[in-house]
């Protein structure tokens, strides 16, 4: 009897209930290689606003670009909870990577604009059903598993912008086409781990499961996701231009950036777990009202104190998207792909909005108000996190 019990209990445990390490890491690992090569854009901009001779408008429009195609997200994550696109989360660092690192051939703006948009497809189509694999064999630790996948991403902006400086820095804007060669061999070994890896749930649920909770769940994160993107959008964006204007060299500034992002990786990969046994809510709160004070500091303070600020502002700022992607995981088992690619659909198109809002904002009255005012209006979102659906893991 007992071994009868134990051979039904087993499998059980293992495809719903057990945290499977060999087949989240890998996943996480695909986040790392893909987003190494978005993070170039940032460091690179002070480069390209000086080959290309344009405004920190136009600057801030190059992310939209590379953001537009998120638009489709919402699309594939219904493919991806009904044909497992796993090829996709394979392929696309190689061919993000390609399309990145070739930003150097563009011969004016209007081609490197074509190009970002090429790799934002490529990007729309790696982030919508890589989050809903992650929650198929995360197991009951959503939390833990969105935070080793968004602390891998973030680990990626730690080291996208040292190695995007150090390539533009050893090669020129137009050789660090070299450095493509990361995502092959990152595709490579990805096929290796990961085709077998499904993107589906065992059981796909019907669209309209889905319409009940867009109130209650997405309008009060779509809020949450707005009013602190702008905030997001200056550190992740124009920090390196910031610290440009400030005096920095172009190596202090992409290194700037790489301290605040690997921060946010730390505190990525904390926030995720902590929400599993604190709430989500919790979380949420003291990410962002800790966030807006620091941010606030980092604008009034200059020299070594800008290092542990850099720190303590990448470790909260960075930490609220695991928790919001647990959030959206637990509230739709069966259509998890289509609930991330809503989620990623109204985070990506919202930065491109944003970003071009600083950029205007920072051409008209400068960087440092548009870092001020961003501390300010990341604030105002606490009350859409008041206001999200009462559960255990969010209170």
């Amino acid at each position: 009897m007992s071994t009868y019990i134990t051979t039904e209990i087993k499998p059980t445990v293992s495809t719903t209930e057990q945290f499977q390490t060999s087949q989240v890491l890998p996943i996480a690992g695909a986040h790392f290689i893909h987003d190494i090569y978005t993070a170039y854009v940032s460091p690179l901009l002070p480069v390209l606003i000086q080959k290309f001779s344009f405004s920190l408008t136009q600057a801030g429009t190059l992310t939209a670009f590379l953001q537009l195609p998120s638009l489709l997200t919402p699309f594939i994550g219904y493919l991806a909870d009904r044909v497992s696109l796993r090829y996709f989360v394979i392929l696309t660092p190689a061919i993000t990577g390609t399309l990145i690192s070739c930003m150097g051939f563009a011969p004016s703006y209007y081609s490197l604009a074509l190009i970002l948009l090429l790799a934002g497809i490529s990007t729309a189509a790696f982030h919508a059903p890589a989050p809903a694999m992650i929650g198929r064999v995360a197991g009951t630790k959503i939390g833990l598993g969105m935070s080793l996948f968004m602390a891998a991403g973030e680990l990626s902006r730690t080291i996208g912008p040292l190695l995007a400086v150090w390539a533009v820095t050893t090669w020129t804007l137009e050789g660090i086409y070299r450095t493509a060669i990361l995502g092959w061999v990152a595709t490579i070994i990805l096929f290796l781990r990961l085709r077998h890896v499904s993107a589906r749930p065992d059981k796909s649920g019907q669209l309209r499961s889905i319409v009940p909770i867009l109130g209650s769940l997405f309008l009060p994160l779509s809020l949450i996701n707005i009013l602190n993107d702008f905030m997001l959008a200056c550190m992740t964006y124009f920090l390196p231009t910031y610290m440009g204007i400030q005096g920095a060299t172009l190596i202090a500034s992409g290194a700037a950036l790489s301290i605040f992002s690997l921060a946010g990786a730390i505190g990525a990969l904390t926030s995720g777990s902590l929400s599993d046994l604190l709430g989500r809510r919790k979380i949420l709160i003291i990410a962002t009202v800790s966030s807006a004070i620091l941010m606030l500091f980092f604008i009034r303070s200059h020299g070594w104190l800008l290092v542990p600020l850099l720190l303590l502002l990448g470790f909260t700022a960075l930490s609220r998207t695991p928790v919001m992607l647990a959030l959206v995981q637990e509230s739709l088992p069966n259509n998890r792909a289509v609930g991330n690619g809503l989620f990623m659909f109204i985070s990506f198109l919202v930065r491109p909005i944003t970003t071009i809002v600083i950029g205007a904002w920072g051409d008209h009255f400068g960087l440092e108000s548009a870092f001020f005012w961003s501390a300010l209006i990341s604030l105002f979102s606490i009350p859409a996190i008041i206001a999200l659906p009462h559960n255990p893991k969010i209170s």
